[in-house]
């Protein structure tokens, strides 16, 4: 920003061009019977070549509708592709809950816990297996409440083929 050269203008340019070629683009918000929160994660194991951090993102839904979404490199390296996958589980579990919370204090009625898809197996048996816990301590502690919240059924991880 203090040094701009005319490459950054041209690319500046290049975004206001597609900003405004897509002004009509949107979510379509669509009324529904369904107030259930259910969430779908991903996550791409050392997806970046500069440092080797891993790429993960989430979409959370409310009915049909998206409400939350993230993209973007992870905070740490993981040493192994389950470990970038449940990292990137535990992030869209604490939106989940977050969103969870905001809607009960909105006072809108919960029909059951929320879903979150996922695409890998080890991360999925991971959250619902304790045994899995004594072979993944390297991955940091504040991760590991994806199963308790697991356990007390207040959230459910799903499968879902890629």
């Amino acid at each position: 920003m203090h040094a701009p050269t005319d490459s950054h203008w041209v690319t500046v340019k290049h975004i206001l061009r597609y900003l405004k070629g897509t002004t009509s683009y949107g979510f379509h918000i669509t009324r529904g019977s369904s107030f259930a929160l259910h969430g779908f994660t991903n996550a791409d194991w050392v997806g970046s070549i500069d440092d080797r951090k891993s790429t993960a993102g989430y979409l959370v839904f409310f009915g049909q509708t998206p409400i939350s979404w993230k993209f973007g490199k992870q905070r740490i390296i993981a040493r192994s592709s389950t470990e970038a996958e449940y990292i990137a589980l535990a992030d869209d579990t604490a939106k989940v809950i977050w969103l969870q919370y905001f809607l009960i204090d909105l006072q809108v009625p919960s029909i059951s816990a929320p879903t979150i898809w996922y695409d890998n197996l080890g991360a999925t048996y991971l959250s619902a297996n304790p045994i899995f816990h004594d072979c993944t301590k390297h991955v940091e502690v504040d991760y590991h409440f994806v199963y308790d919240w697991a356990a007390k059924k207040e959230i459910q991880i799903c499968f879902i083929p890629s």
